[in-house]
């Protein structure tokens, strides 16, 4: 029996857990590639998950209204036709997956019927009960805890099945076992030497940076905020999982990447004259092409210029991306969204305009699909929407840049002819942008130098873009 796992897939970069909305398919239904099996739900995206393979659903793990980590398997799919069919159709009398499907499958994966389980919800199984085919569904879904829940096992020499799981049947979850690391019950796992305890002399080696898993672990893996005194005419509220999730970002986010901003103004006169002049043949295209197109548009032409502001630093190298997909904010009153323009480099202006359109009105409404909110290499936010002068945004994560654009106000400026030399007074519109960047790979030269021709561009906006 070829058994296939279904995860929970990983719906943008944020989004740490997701809710099984609805089962399009039941156990026994056979299933085509990239068939819709089930519908999820997370806080910014709903969307239906496609099958991994063909085959047939032979289990489902997380049932109905269950949110569950990012990376759990929430089914199992069975890629044999004529085993799938064995399953479907037992002989009278007989263990069909005990004694059909045994001899064929690995013994991590041979599943028996599950047998009802006399252990406590989270309580590790029997010493005895090491029969694959005893394993109870319990054991099972504890066992496969999440991909992260797994790695800081390892890192810390633990093994599952010695922490209490509170998760869905028992399962371990990353809480369970940060507590349990926390509480000092963590040990080396069983045949493993006991590392040598240092001499009065010696000093216990540092963290190495070659391998820094457990100061990852530690220091960018964990949020743990702190608590203050509630006070007498104080409210206390639940953070909602959107609040949540976007508190423990902003903290990774600010912990890894070192920030620096530059900034610059920029003269929006020519834009102004240029929206003016095509908003009726735009309109008439179903284009409604904002400030923020503009500035789209103009940032996807210099960063692949500037390949460092559209790059991201991994362990010890540097990724260029070789693409150009720039994520837009979009407020949801309360909570963000960063839905990602692809390849905006190859988009005309109209084009983009149709997209921050659409993607604006697409996040607000939930409607997303999983990829429109992920792979972006540089962002942009537009606080100047409500006024603000200017913005110091945070960057995001896997990125090395955003873009913040400021309220655009008519300004008193002083302008100088650059035949005469002489100096005028005139009003122009014109706005504050900020570039936060990630000081570990750019400069602030390197900024300096995007900002300008970001403004150069921006001043001289072609009339065929």
């Amino acid at each position: 029996m070829a058994r296939v796992e279904v995860p929970m897939p990983q719906m943008g970069e944020s989004i740490a857990e997701g809710t099984v909305s609805k089962w399009i398919k039941q156990v026994g239904d056979a299933v085509e590639r990239d068939e819709p099996i089930l519908e999820i739900s997370t806080d910014k995206v709903d969307a239906e998950i496609p099958s991994p393979s063909d085959g047939v659903l032979v289990e489902i793990v997380v049932q109905e209204g269950e949110t569950v980590e990012v990376g759990t398997v929430v089914a199992f799919l069975d890629t044999d036709a004529s085993a799938a069919q064995v399953t479907a159709e037992p002989p009278s009398g007989t263990a069909p997956e005990a004694e059909a499907l045994a001899p064929e499958a690995p013994a991590t994966e041979v599943v028996a019927t599950p047998v009802e389980s006399s252990r406590a919800p989270g309580t590790p199984p029997s010493p005895s009960s090491d029969a694959v085919g005893e394993e109870s569904a319990e054991d099972r879904l504890q066992a496969r805890s999440t991909p992260v829940v797994r790695r800081i096992a390892e890192e810390h020499g633990i093994e599952l099945t010695q922490v209490r799981g509170t998760g869905h049947a028992g399962r371990v979850t990353k809480q369970d076992i940060l507590s349990f690391i926390d509480d000092g019950k963590a040990r080396p796992v069983p045949d493993a030497p006991e590392p040598a305890a240092p001499t009065p002399t010696q000093a216990p080696a540092p963290p190495s940076l070659e391998a820094p898993s457990d100061l990852w672990t530690a220091f960018y893996s964990q949020v743990q905020h702190p608590e203050y005194p509630v006070r007498q005419a104080d409210e206390v509220e639940t953070m909602d999982k959107i609040r949540r999730l976007t508190a423990e970002h902003m903290v990774l986010a600010k912990r890894v990447a070192p920030h620096v901003h530059s900034f610059i103004e920029v003269d929006f006169t020519r834009i102004d004259r240029i929206r003016a002049a095509n908003r009726e043949m735009w309109e008439e295209r179903g284009a409604r092409v904002s400030y923020t197109a503009f500035v789209v548009w103009a940032c996807a032409r210099l960063l692949r210029e500037f390949p460092k502001v559209n790059s991201t630093i991994s362990g010890n190298t540097i990724l260029y991306r070789g693409n150009v997909n720039v994520g837009i904010a979009v407020d949801l009153d309360p909570g963000l969204i960063v839905p990602v323009i692809h390849d905006a480099d190859n988009l005309s202006l109209v084009g983009i305009g149709k997209k921050v359109v659409d993607l604006a009105l697409r996040a607000r409404d939930r409607k997303l699909n999983p990829e429109e909110i992920q792979g972006g290499t540089f962002s942009i936010t537009n606080p100047g929407v409500f006024g603000t002068l200017v913005g110091m945004p945070i960057i995001p994560k896997g990125t090395s840049a955003i873009l913040g654009t400021g309220a655009i106000e008519k300004r008193t400026v002083v302008l100088t002819d650059p035949d005469t030399g002489a100096d005028s007074i005139a009003i122009r519109k014109r706005a504050m942008f900020s570039l936060g960047y990630d000081h570990r790979l750019v400069d602030g030269a390197d900024a300096s130098r995007f900002l300008a021709r970001l403004k150069e561009l921006m001043e001289a906006f072609p009339e065929d873009a």
